[in-house]
């Protein structure tokens, strides 16, 4: 009798997990276009990546919620290497589902006032295809954890898509460096 009823436990936990979809934005692609609002060191302010990518490649990291373990490590160490971004001349922004006023607080805490976080619209969840999936398939409103590094010429240079942030500065890091050397 017991194997009756954990089958089927067993089969709803894992419907209620979430699975991260691979990005179906590939290497190469032409990066959608979006403005949104966003926040740095606790200020709103507009982002628009037509704009950023002007001044050189931008390092469009989602992470799926602001105050979340794995996401405020992964925001504090963007921060630590925010100096090693700037010196390859990348911009770096992350984007959530979260609201404008809990991405001030989070720019200002897990991100320690070195860079801006914004507001993933579903439209830009979906031009970039980060929305984080249940194991049926269904959304669950928030991102996956994917990284992009787009260059000036507006295509994706990199993206990688884990769950766990452990690798998400180091590989966006070494696409932007390797960007620097290639303008060399």
């Amino acid at each position: 009798m017991n194997k009756l009823i954990i089958a089927p436990l067993t089969l709803l936990a894992a419907m209620l997990v979430p699975a991260a979809a691979p990005a179906d934005l590939p290497q190469g692609a032409l990066a959608p276009d979006f403005t949104t609002a966003s926040a740095s060191a606790g200020k709103e302010k507009p982002f628009s990546l037509n704009a950023a990518l002007r001044k050189g490649p931008v390092v469009l990291y989602f992470y799926p919620k602001s105050f979340t373990d794995g996401c405020t490590l992964e925001a504090h160490a963007f921060a630590e290497a925010v100096k090693d971004f700037t010196a390859a001349g990348a911009t770096v922004i992350g984007l959530s589902a979260d609201t404008i006023e809990t991405q001030k607080k989070f720019s200002t805490t897990a991100c320690r006032k070195k860079f801006p976080v914004g507001v993933a619209t579903p439209e830009i969840m979906s031009g970039y295809d980060v929305h984080l999936k249940k194991a049926d398939g269904s959304k669950t409103g928030l991102t996956s954890r994917t990284s992009y590094v787009i260059g000036r010429d507006h295509r994706v240079k990199l993206v990688f898509t884990d769950m766990n942030p452990n690798d998400h500065v180091k590989k966006s890091l070494e696409a932007v460096r390797a960007l620097k050397a290639a303008r060399r």
